[in-house]
């Protein structure tokens, strides 16, 4: 049983070690173009900031679906959050300007942990309909944190400025004037894609079964296995060798 799994689900190591390899392209020409002051502005050019939407929108699609096979939810949601705030820690203390605020593994982290509350409460919705109302939510607060609700550009609703007076609320997609951070994932509008991911593996997977399980990648499947460690080394990593190249 526990071959035949492995087998079954290594195309999900495959996506996500892919969605690591171009993580790491993605952050080392963020930290040469921006950090190092080569090209600034870059990250905000639309080219740029579509390859990193689709990276992390990767990564936390992912992340849902493995989060509905996976056990020991307790546990890796604590693991998650606590590199999360080591790796806050780290760059306030080594990169004051480029510090991460709830980022990317504290969104995983605090998502993996609330879906494994309201588990039973979401294993009564029909999986379809789950999946339709995860992205409807994505799609609403999509804009959360920028101070509005919006669907695309059919509809849009400005919200009260009171609710953006706290940084401390800055984790519900409610950041206050002086909040900053270089990689911020609050969990409106993310933790909705997460559940969509969740969602789409109830709805999916036995479909999936049928004709994934013959993809095979042995480079992406052990980088999608080891995406966490390589998720907490890969930026000092680019960081040396920008400062060897700058030399």
């Amino acid at each position: 049983m526990a071959v035949a799994q492995k087998i079954r689900y290594r195309w999900l190591d495959i996506l996500r070690g892919a969605a690591v390899v171009n993580m790491v392209a993605f952050h080392f020409c963020y930290d040469w173009f921006e950090v190092f002051a080569r090209q600034p502005g870059w990250y905000f050019l639309w080219p740029s900031r579509l390859w990193q939407q689709a990276i992390c929108c990767t990564f936390i699609l992912t992340a849902g679906f493995s989060a509905y096979l996976g056990r020991r939810a307790l546990r890796h949601g604590l693991i998650l959050n606590l590199c999360g705030l080591a790796v806050s820690a780290v760059t306030l203390l080594a990169l004051p300007s480029e510090a991460v605020r709830f980022g990317i593994l504290n969104l995983l982290g605090c998502a993996v942990l609330l879906v494994w509350l309201l588990r039973p409460a979401l294993e009564k919705l029909p999986a379809a309909a789950g999946l339709c109302a995860s992205l409807f939510l994505f799609a609403l607060t999509r804009h959360l944190p920028e101070g509005y609700l919006g669907l695309l550009r059919l509809w849009r609703q400005e919200l009260p400025a009171g609710l953006y007076r706290w940084n401390i609320l800055a984790f519900l997609g409610l950041p206050g004037p002086t909040f900053t951070s270089s990689d911020y994932f609050p969990l409106a509008p993310w933790f909705f894609l997460f559940l969509a991911g969740w969602f789409f593996c109830r709805l999916a997977r036995p479909r999936l079964d049928g004709f994934l399980p013959r993809l095979s990648c042995p480079p992406l499947e052990w980088v999608g296995r080891h995406s966490l460690g390589l998720y907490l080394i890969h930026q000092p990593v680019c960081m040396a060798v920008c400062l060897l190249l700058n030399i």
